[in-house]
């Protein structure tokens, strides 16, 4: 088991298109990842539930990954965690 520390970096923290590539990408890794934040805890496995998790632009999030690979896989959760996801501005939409 191997855990890593992440902040959330996204300006509109993790919603629904930024947790749907991280859920996805999850999919593909045969053992567990779980991300925590505060006393609430989700496996990726699901995009609603990693929502529910509320997290939002400098929320802090542990990660845990058991199964092959560990060490790799966990560095790049951190990294999707961190990622500021290029979607375009709603407020810029239509100019």
């Amino acid at each position: 088991m191997v855990s890593a520390k992440a902040v959330v970096t996204n300006s509109a923290g993790i919603h629904c298109r930024p947790s749907a590539k991280i859920v996805e990408e999850a999919r593909d890794y045969p053992g567990t990842i779980t991300v925590a934040h505060g006393n609430e805890a989700t496996e990726l496995g699901s995009v609603l539930e990693l929502i529910s998790l509320a997290l939002e632009q400098g929320a802090e999030v542990s990660i845990t990954v058991e199964g092959p690979d560990e060490e790799r896989v966990c560095e790049r959760f951190r990294e999707l965690f961190e990622t500021h996801f290029d979607f375009p501005d709603a407020r810029s939409v239509g100019e």
